[in-house]
């Protein structure tokens, strides 16, 4: 597969961008250096490889929640500039 000039200039009208000549070029040759490598890793033979989503063996190091308690709605609104209903009150953003 070869990317093209075509491709190129679709794909950065997709991203909204303006490419000059020189650089639509310089895409072109650099995008179909990245497929021809891609091309030369299929003649590895990875038949007997297990497929990895990681190279590192990664463990989840997160805490167990523990519960604890919290502030009253009283202690929380006293530091509100405003509040109504046991709510902060702040300016609408939307019109």
């Amino acid at each position: 597969m070869t990317i093209t000039h075509i491709d190129v200039e679709h794909v950065a009208k997709l991203a909204r961008l303006e490419l000059s000549t020189e650089e639509r070029e310089q895409f072109t040759e650099q995008l179909n250096a990245i497929l021809s490598y891609a091309e030369k890793l299929n003649e590895l033979d990875t038949e007997h490889i297990a497929p990895t989503s990681h190279v590192l063996k990664l463990v989840n190091v997160m805490r167990d929640d523990v519960i604890r308690p919290s502030l009253t709605i009283e202690q929380v609104m006293r530091n509100a500039p405003e509040e109504e209903d046991d709510q902060f009150r702040v300016p609408a953003v939307l019109e």
